[in-house]
């Protein structure tokens, strides 16, 4: 999802399944301005739901340039016939976590 997706969004306001975790954060003055900002321009969407999908998107975003480090076991070929060697850095352990987390978060999220 693009940030103009993003901003589409925010003019509709779809629900989406959340935990019944709060998250308290603490935001530096110029950060908190822009997103009292957004929520001025898009008032259908609200703060929460405006930090919600920034940060979902931020994570993805992370998740994304988590570095590739290849291991030594080759799992399969390219286009090419070029060995693809498995993926030895953060992204195998943090998808791991990340669905085990996913798991336990919606076995006692509220719908």
């Amino acid at each position: 999802m693009s940030f103009r997706d993003l901003i589409s969004t925010w003019e509709s306001t779809p629900e989406v399944r959340k935990t019944d975790t709060d998250y308290a954060v603490r935001l530096p003055i110029g950060a908190a301005a822009k997103l009292h900002a957004l929520a001025d321009l898009y008032p259908g969407a609200g703060v929460e739901q405006i930090i919600t999908d920034l940060m979902e998107m931020a994570l993805n975003e992370v998740a994304t340039a988590l570095p590739y480090v290849p291991g030594e076991r080759v799992i399969s070929e390219d286009d090419f016939g070029d060995p693809v060697y498995e993926d030895a850095g953060p992204t195998p352990q943090f998808e791991q976590l990340r669905r085990q987390h996913e798991q336990r978060l919606s076995e006692s999220a509220s719908d």
